[in-house]
């Protein structure tokens, strides 16, 4: 066989599988291509900027933006031919969206001037009016709360008792040390951790509303909000946990450290249930955070392959049962696509039949998902074990091919449990998608300022993102629970969480 020419003797006989190959390797031409495209542009540039001129110039048969127009050739003669008659199809648009009932309206009469009525003459009789609308804005503006209480004097001139002063009692705060009230506390909280707004923009947005606040006075606020909302977020993890099915991912932060030159890497710790979403902030990596959040479950926990998880599994005896993810699988697949193209992309295109039957049993109930499950997914998990057994006798261990082929294998038994329970998921992307607004916070507030701001941060995330999990305002929900915690007892602090307000 002429070098550089693949076999094609291992090629499957199924025809799905084979188309399921070709689209895998259109996808990977198609991305190389715009890869190949991209690094052939950045080359340009910086062979320009390495032996090119210093100032760009411009290529003089460009015109220039604000030249007289050149003078056009006279105009051809009209054809002979017969004028086509071109028709359009008017294309069905999804057209403007009605603006929402709920919404605080602010009404502007345009009348015709009296002037004009009057030089008109005659009998002017409203017989209606047109109404139109526009969706408006007013920035958002710091305002003074003033709460007054009357005092008197009580005076008693027929008991010759002594005068006395009365006065209302101030109503309980949570936050009794800030001069902040809730609402204003809430949209710190939801501008840091739902808008990813850094505290010192935030300082800047306050100072345009005519009061400046010191990033030192905010950053106090979330601390004691984080500190008042601590025994609530213990009743949220006791809720999260109670559930039978629960995800799990973490995603590293960088932490300020007083000993250290640099920052350390810790961690945040994300857990998914159907009742709501709680994060903890670690140290670092090791396996005593997951142990002593987790303590006490009992159910389906869903992750990755990550080792510090494998001393709950073995404590538990069984009553924490571990759900693979197949999105991890076929990531270490699309990984090793350099290396070793048509494995890879096999591999790729098995794992998506198996997403195929998931897409189609979306809607469905947790009875049909285990049904069709049972009849569609487990022959191609027995065929796709198969094949990985074939292949790691060839791969190289320490290859891609051989990483993603010795995770699939060592992880087979987690990854095939989701077939036994209609309510699990084929993969983790639910706690993925959980631990990624931190990801995509770190970029603006860039670390932890310790590790207590860590925890606190944690604290405050689990109910802004409970919130939005349940289709909640969190601004709405953080000012009206920091208004009521004061006089919520302890034993009703599980009215407060988002869940009960759904």
């Amino acid at each position: 066989m002429p070098d550089g020419t693949a076999s094609l003797d291992h090629l499957p006989d199924d025809p799905v599988m084979l188309k399921g190959i070709v689209r895998e390797l259109l996808a990977t031409h198609h991305a190389q291509q715009r890869q190949i495209e991209q690094l052939t542009h950045r080359l340009d540039l910086l062979l320009k900027r390495v032996y090119g001129p210093r100032a760009d110039q411009i290529d003089p048969r460009q015109l220039t933006l604000f030249e007289a127009p050149v003078e056009m050739t006279p105009e051809s003669p009209p054809s002979t031919a017969p004028d086509l008659i071109i028709s359009t199809v008017k294309k069905n648009g999804h057209g403007r969206r009605k603006l929402p009932e709920n919404l605080k309206r602010e009404t502007e009469i345009v009348d015709i001037p009296e002037s004009v009525k009057q030089a008109t003459g005659g009998a002017w009789q409203k017989i209606g009016e047109e109404v139109s609308e526009k969706l408006d804005y007013t920035p958002s503006s710091l305002f003074v709360r003033r709460i007054v209480r009357p005092k008197y004097v009580v005076r008693f001139p027929e008991t010759n008792q002594p005068d006395e002063i009365k006065i209302a009692e101030l109503p309980l705060d949570a936050m009794s040390k800030s001069k902040a009230a809730p609402g204003l506390v809430a949209d710190v909280v939801v501008s840091k951790l739902v808008d990813h707004l850094p505290l010192y923009r935030q300082e800047q947005r306050y100072a345009r509303q005519g009061f400046p606040i010191a990033r030192s006075t905010l950053c106090g606020w979330l601390a004691e909000a984080a500190d008042v909302l601590t025994p609530l977020w213990e009743r949220l993890k006791e809720q999260i946990l109670a559930a039978n099915i629960v995800n799990t991912d973490d995603t590293p932060v960088p932490v300020q450290d007083p000993d250290r030159e640099h920052c350390r890497i810790g961690r945040i710790w994300a857990y998914v249930s159907r009742y709501g979403t709680a994060y903890d902030a670690t140290e670092d990596r090791s396996r005593d955070g997951p142990l002593a959040f987790l303590q006490g479950y009992q159910g389906f926990l869903q992750c990755d392959a990550y080792a510090g998880y494998d001393e709950l599994f073995r404590k538990s005896n069984g009553t924490v049962i571990e759900v693979g993810c197949w999105a991890h699988a076929r990531r270490k697949f699309v990984e090793a696509q350099k290396t070793s193209p048509r494995e890879a992309h096999e591999a790729v295109a098995r794992i998506k039949q198996l997403y195929a039957i998931e897409h189609e049993v979306k809607a469905s109930d947790a009875a049909a998902r285990m049904s069709l499950r049972q009849e569609k997914s487990i022959p191609l998990l027995s065929s796709l074990k198969v094949w990985f057994d074939q292949l790691a006798v060839t791969a190289l261990p320490k290859s891609p091919l051989g990483e993603a082929i010795t995770y699939a294998r060592n992880q087979w038994d987690a990854l095939n449990v989701y077939v036994t329970n209609g309510a699990l998921a084929i993969d983790n992307n639910v706690a993925e998608r959980a631990v990624k607004p931190f990801a995509i916070g770190r970029k603006n507030w860039l670390f932890f300022g310790s590790d207590d701001g860590g925890r606190r941060l944690a604290i405050l995330s689990s109910f802004t993102a409970t919130c939005q999990q349940f289709g909640i305002n969190p601004w709405t929900w953080l000012k009206d629970s920091l208004t009521r915690l004061p006089t919520t007892p302890t034993d009703q602090l599980a009215e407060l969480l988002p869940t009960a307000v759904k």
